[in-house]
This record gives structure tokens, sequence and C-alpha cells, in this order.
């Protein structure tokens, strides 16, 4: 029997035709309490996607979630479910995985997954390994934006991070 309670992620942010999937983990303390992606301040996940897509990342909530979705990005996480004290990855057990195939197969303008760190890809290859194979679907695995992962510095996340704004301008309509 487990004493830790059971911590949920959030239902997809998805928007009409998105061309790119970002993936967590599992959302962290301060994202539950406020139930919102990557809600805790020190995350880089807002600046970075500010800066590539061009919004502030002080806007409220709501609005830069239109400024993914009017780009065509949307979030979700690789654990649909799981236990854990405090925040770290290392710290998630009794993991239930999210239907991100199901995902993929629902909305086929998606061609590019990026995997917010190591625990979302890794768990993303166990999940749905046939998504690996998919020749029309890329996948890479990016450098965690928590500040956890903090063997990076915040330039060398956003440049690696700059592949989902190259995937965008390469997609875009009419481009």
């Amino acid at each position: 029997m487990n004493a830790l309670p059971l911590k949920r992620s959030f239902p997809p942010m998805i928007g009409r035709d998105p061309r790119v999937l970002i993936l967590g983990s599992l959302p962290g303390e301060e994202s539950l309490r406020q139930q919102q992606y990557y809600a805790f301040k020190h995350n880089a996940f807002w600046r970075i996607m500010g800066e590539l897509l061009d919004f502030d990342p002080a806007l409220p909530y709501e609005e830069r979630l239109a400024a993914l979705r009017g780009a065509g990005v949307a979030l979700w996480d690789t654990i649909g479910a799981g236990r854990r004290t405090g925040s770290l990855d290392t710290k998630i057990r009794d993991i239930e995985p999210n239907p991100v195939a199901q995902l993929i197969a629902n909305h086929p303008t998606i061609g590019f997954i990026g995997c917010n760190g190591g625990k979302s890809f890794e768990q993303l290859k166990r999940s749905a390994p046939e998504l690996f194979a998919n020749q029309n679907l890329v996948i890479l695995r990016l450098p965690s934006t928590s500040p956890a992962a903090a063997a990076m510095r915040y330039e060398e996340k956003r440049d690696a991070w700059k592949a989902v704004a190259e995937f965008l301008q390469k997609t875009a309509p009419g481009g």
C-alpha cells in the first residue's frame, strides 16, 4: 500500500491543426497547485517559448496558451498519473502513461514531438515505442527547462529548443 497520493497530469492543451507537441513528464507541485503548465517561476519553459515565438512570457497564463496554440504548439505530459514526493522526476513512481500515440493519431498534423527532459523522452519510448518508427514524425529529447537541470546554462537550453521554432517555420502554412 502506497501512502503517497496519486498526482495527475492536465488534459492536453491543443488547438486546431497543431504541428508541434511538447511533452513534459508530470506537473510539479507548483504547477499542480496553480493548475498551470510550467507554473514554477524558475522553470525556463515560458521564457524560452516567449523568445522563440515572440510573445511576452509574463502574459497572463491563458494568453500564453493562446500564443502557443496560435503558433501550432500543443502541450501535454507523457505521464498521466504517478506518485511522487516533491517535484523531481526521479521521484515519480507507479506511473500510468498518457495515451500519447492516440493523441498523435487523432491529430495527424503533428510532425514534431519535443520531450522536455530525459524522463519525458524515456517514458515516451516505454509507453509509445511505435511513434519512434513513424518516419513522418520528428522526436527530440530537449534539455529540461526545470531549474533542477542546472548543468546546462539557459542560453544552451534555449539554443537547443530552437529546433521547435525551426520546425514551425519550415512547416508554416504557405511556407
